[in-house]
């Protein structure tokens, strides 16, 4: 199995701190956000992960080098100076990735859930992580039913998508038939969000969930960057 982190985002919300550094390259307890994945990656067993970059992208490879200290081989995939978004992120990463399941995690989130309880083979088109509902995101995203199966109808409670799953090639596969003319998606490579597929496949019953109640933190702010920094030092 192969790895995709997101990293191609601008950061708008963390400035002043993102106006030279990369969201995923800023430090919590001592090493960067991405580090933290590079690390849970490598003792999962794999070996190559692909890192999509935009926003100041030369300072990923200055920072991360080829990943030979963690035993990964990095694939740094540059989508230009405005990013893809997941989807197109995706599908721009597939000559990489290839044709099997691959692991995604957003590279601005610091979770201890543990990647060895994915399944290497989603049961459909993808198989998403869930955690509960942060303060910043009451709603929720997507309900989680007694089977393990996830729904975007809203019908019950939802809980919060966490940035992590596993995703089948074909989930992009007829992007152009889901998005149809959203804006970016006339660009090329095209600029559209995965978001649209989650759901299109979660209302035939194709996505699949389980729900990490562990430590997650979306670090959207500079608040919440400064508070997950002191929460990992003070535990050492």
């Amino acid at each position: 199995m192969k790895a995709l982190i997101f990293a191609a985002g601008l950061g708008e919300r963390m400035r002043p701190l993102t106006l030279h550094t990369p969201k995923p390259l800023l430090a919590v307890a001592g090493k960067p956000l991405i580090a933290w994945h590079l690390e849970r990656l490598a003792a999962l067993g794999i070996h190559d992960v692909v890192i999509n970059t935009a926003w100041l992208a030369e300072q990923f490879p200055a920072a991360l080098g080829d990943g030979s200290q963690w035993g990964l081989r990095l694939h740094f995939m540059h989508e230009g100076d405005t990013p893809l978004e997941t989807g197109g992120g995706i599908l721009n990463a597939l000559p990489v990735l290839e044709d099997d399941p691959f692991l995604v995690v957003n590279g601005d989130i610091w979770t201890d859930f543990d990647f060895a309880t994915l399944p290497r083979e989603p049961a459909s088109q993808a198989h998403l992580v869930l955690v509960d509902n942060p303060a910043q995101h009451p709603n929720g995203d997507y309900r989680l039913d007694a089977h393990g199966v996830l729904h975007h109808d809203r019908e019950g409670p939802c809980l919060t998508y966490a940035g992590i799953g596993v995703y089948r090639p074909s989930i992009v596969a007829d992007w152009r038939a889901v998005i149809g003319d959203a804006p970016g998606s006339e660009r090329v490579p095209p600029k559209f969000s995965v978001v649209p597929l989650q759901k299109h496949f979660m209302a035939q019953g194709r996505i699949s969930g389980q729900h990490h109640r562990g430590r997650w933190t979306d670090v959207g702010t500079v608040e919440r960057l400064h508070a997950l920094d002191a929460e990992l030092t003070a535990n050492g």
